[in-house]
């Protein structure tokens, strides 16, 4: 595959994400991940030593982190879902989650959306996010281990996206912070059908920055690689284009704030 497909463009900006598969090659996986076991300071053969549900690691600038994140097929996508020269190129990949089989809370497994500025103070329940996604063009979930239903795979509410955007609407440029997203713990949001973030080592999920997503405790055998990275922006998203070339980025916000009708079956 070269370039996204309308059908997954469309995907995008209902469900809020697309999953490409071979993103990024199995090789360069196993590299980047036998780095990453080093750096746990855990054996990879040796469940004895897996003591913690989930070690955080990042800012991997290495070469098969650098490859992974610039690939043809992925700087197409991004060209294809935030607009060409809208974007900056990943130099580093963010933060590697490594989730462990354990039968403790890992204590992160709420719902959230990732938010991009204020980042200054040092609540980060007091970072913000506003309507226009400062700092942020997309949200990045990089399989860097096969991950099965049991691996702990990313929880994802399916067009969550759309209700984040009509609740970010009214507060303007300031936005709103995490504490008064969560404040009813995204209870807005809790109709929406979850998808599990599953796939090959090499598998990529673009997703919308408003989309709501969750951890969720290990429950399986062998430890998960995931980087979570953004996809920072070159310029603010805008809503109002005089040529009306909006990204599926800025169209799925304006969809939401358009009034369109998204609702779907209550899942029981």
């Amino acid at each position: 595959m070269t370039e996204l497909t309308h059908s997954q463009i469309e995907h995008f900006i209902a469900e809020g994400f697309v999953r490409i598969d071979a993103a990024f090659p199995r090789s360069l996986a196993d590299e980047a991940r036998a780095i990453l076991w080093r750096d746990t300071g855990m054996a990879p053969h040796d469940p004895r030593t897996w003591t913690k549900p989930v070690v955080r690691l990042g800012q991997y600038g290495q070469r098969p982190f650098v490859d992974a994140a610039n690939t043809p097929v992925l700087r197409a996508a991004f060209d294809q879902l935030v607009g060409r020269g809208r974007w900056q190129p990943r130099t580093t990949l963010g933060t590697f989650p490594i989730r462990f089989p354990s039968p403790d809370d890992p204590g992160d497994a709420g719902w959230h959306v990732d938010v991009s500025f204020g980042t200054e103070n040092p609540d980060f329940m007091e970072w913000r996010v506003n309507v226009t996604s400062r700092g942020r063009a997309l949200l990045l979930l990089f399989l860097f281990s096969d991950v099965s239903e049991t691996d702990a795979p990313t929880r994802i509410r399916a067009g969550s996206h759309l209700d984040i955007a009509r609740q970010l609407a009214p507060a303007g440029e300031q936005g709103l912070t995490l504490r008064e997203l969560a404040a009813n713990g995204f209870a807005e949001t809790a109709r929406r059908p979850q998808v599990l973030a599953t796939g090959e080592a090499g598998t990529v999920y673009l997703c919308h920055p408003f989309l709501v997503h969750a951890a969720q405790p290990h429950r399986g055998t062998r430890p998960r690689f995931l980087a979570q990275p953004p996809l920072l922006p070159t310029e603010p998203l805008q809503l109002e284009r005089e040529r009306g070339d909006h990204s599926p980025v800025e169209q799925a916000i304006r969809q939401a704030l358009s009034g369109a009708s998204d609702q779907r079956p209550d899942p029981g």
